[in-house]
């Protein structure tokens, strides 16, 4: 049955630790441009760490759902200096203060550079933006009163826990990924930012290579490119430096997916190097000059088959029980 997600009550005792959330998070954000403007990155790096470790010593006791969205929020700004340092290497920082705390505060993306327009006449393609959006969250909410539905049915147990549970994870991304952060992209737009969809038809993919550096979540791309990739290419050549860059995505969402609900550890991982090392076959039939790719219903059957046959290991059963189903207003699923 329908639960309410977070009580009067449980807001009130909340309080403290969102204070203290904020506290942290202004903090960092503000010792993010000194750390930006001095170009020091290693030192950005020891900031995250100690950041995420400070959140989860404040949450480590609160709903999993708290504790996600407050390691998420932590992470994405620590991970924003780190990025924009590394973009800015070399470089003058033309990035104003005031930039920098409008990119920090209220884009989901990793590069800080549009963001230098701040304040101009509006971009073209804005309001497109805004409407896609609006009509995903649309169609996500929809998504989530089918699976209610669903669950007042009292049909078999393990076929409404499949479902349900396949409903709520498309239902919650549609709102999320393709609504709210579509429609930030438009309102951005409109002052003067060229920000861009961070999710860009992945369903159009022909390849797994393909998916995960243009269609899907382009703000972890920029961010393990900026920050991984391009910095230990050079060092350790271009198929470790994607392997490493792989296994930072894995251990990000280890600290989303499964510290939160303190179980399932290794499983995003494990997702996310199998997906690494298939980049690296993928690439390996190109230089051989395979074809196989090159088929558009093969490929799409590949790619598919990679995303979605694997996924459990990404939204481990924890996950879904203790986020997913009352993220949605619903009991544990199972």
């Amino acid at each position: 049955m329908p639960v309410m997600l977070i009580s009067i009550d449980m807001l009130s005792a909340l309080i403290p630790f969102l204070l203290c959330f904020l506290g942290l998070n202004t903090v960092i954000t503000l010792l993010g441009y000194w750390l930006i403007k001095n170009q020091m990155i290693a030192l950005s790096w020891l900031v995250m760490a100690l950041s995420i470790a400070g959140i989860y010593l404040i949450f480590r006791h609160q709903h999993p759902i708290v504790m996600m969205l407050a390691v998420i929020a932590i992470t994405f700004t620590a991970m924003k200096i780190i990025a924009v340092a590394e973009g800015y290497k070399g470089k003058r920082l033309t990035l104003s203060f005031k930039q920098w705390l409008v990119f920090a505060g209220g884009w989901a993306g990793m590069r800080a550079q549009p963001f230098e327009t701040l304040g101009g006449p509006p971009i073209a393609g804005a309001w497109p933006m805004i409407r896609f959006g609006v009509s995903r969250v649309a169609f996500g909410a929809i998504l989530i009163g089918l699976a209610h539905l669903i669950v007042n049915l009292q049909l078999d147990h393990q076929f409404t826990y499949i479902c349900v549970s396949i409903i709520l994870l498309v239902g919650l991304s549609l709102i999320l990924h393709f609504g709210f952060l579509s429609i930030s992209a438009g309102m951005y737009r409109l002052q003067g930012v060229n920000t861009y969809l961070l999710f860009r038809q992945p369903a159009t993919a022909t390849s797994l290579t393909e998916f995960w550096s243009k269609r899907w979540n382009i703000a972890f791309s920029e961010m393990t490119s900026v920050a991984i990739f391009r910095p230990l290419k050079n060092k350790f050549g271009a198929a470790a430096a994607l392997m490493l860059a792989f296994a930072f995505s894995g251990l990000l969402h280890e600290l989303a997916l499964s510290l939160p609900v303190n179980a399932g550890y290794g499983l995003p991982m494990l997702y996310f190097m199998l997906h690494g090392v298939l980049v690296l076959f993928e690439k390996w039939l190109t230089l051989r000059r395979v074809k196989f790719l090159q088929h558009p219903i093969w490929a799409h059957v590949w790619v598919f088959f990679w995303l979605v046959i694997p996924m459990p290991l990404l939204f481990h059963t924890a996950f879904i029980n203790h986020v997913i189903w009352p993220l949605a207003g619903l009991g544990v699923g199972g």
